[in-house]
């Protein structure tokens, strides 16, 4: 049962929604616009809020769901490998043959608010204090990762949950490479919370983001 769990929980994180949606919708193969990532931020920076909001919603959801259904016909441990399962599935997406997929940020925190709820809307309380004044998304994903296992370890998380924390915050940063390149190089894009998905440019960009 264990297995199938996360197998379970592979294909939910295989899912690119980040792609699906933009190619269903208005035609655009994300891959080829802004940082060619399929995760919510490029999909949001690229085509608007609108498009953006549903498809870090999924990819939250299928963190959630994974690891819930993990933890609820298992344990803690099970919850956490079919979470880091979808995860490592939405990182080298199975749909889109293991090509290049997200960082992982809202799918960890799909999975952190099922095994490890406070702490991980502690985390997103954090994340929210770092990026308002910076419009960073960047450093506010990496300092959010790094809070969540100090979040967990305050609130008496079991072992297999501190274990995903921890490492899911060195995992998030280790994506986050080329960005923090950019940082010290003064080249890395700030978020505009407010922009329209016809206004909003879909040609490649020669600057990455997330």
């Amino acid at each position: 049962m264990e297995y199938l769990l996360i197998l379970v929980g592979c294909l939910l994180g295989s899912m690119p929604w980040g792609y699906w949606l933009p190619r269903l919708l208005v035609g655009v193969d994300i891959r080829s616009v802004g940082s060619g990532n399929v995760g919510g931020t490029n999909v949001w920076r690229a085509l608007g809020w609108k498009y953006g909001v549903p498809v870090m919603l999924l990819d939250v959801g299928k963190g959630f769901a994974a690891a819930l259904l993990g933890r609820w016909l298992g344990d803690d441990l099970v919850g956490v490998l079919a979470g880091c399962a979808a995860m490592a599935g939405h990182w080298r997406p199975l749909f889109l043959r293991f090509a290049r997929g997200g960082k992982i940020v809202a799918t960890t925190g799909g999975v952190g608010f099922a095994v490890a709820p406070l702490a991980t809307l502690c985390a997103v309380v954090v994340w929210w204090i770092v990026f308002l004044p910076t419009r960073y998304v960047s450093i506010a994903s990496m300092v959010s990762a790094i809070s969540l296992p100090l979040f967990a370890l305050v609130f008496d998380a079991t072992w297999p949950v501190l274990a995903f924390t921890s490492g899911a915050a060195v995992a998030i940063v280790v994506l986050h490479r080329a960005n923090i390149a950019r940082l010290a190089a003064g080249t890395e894009n700030r978020a505009q919370l407010r922009r329209s998905g016809r206004s909003a440019q879909v040609t490649r960009k020669t600057e990455a983001s997330l």
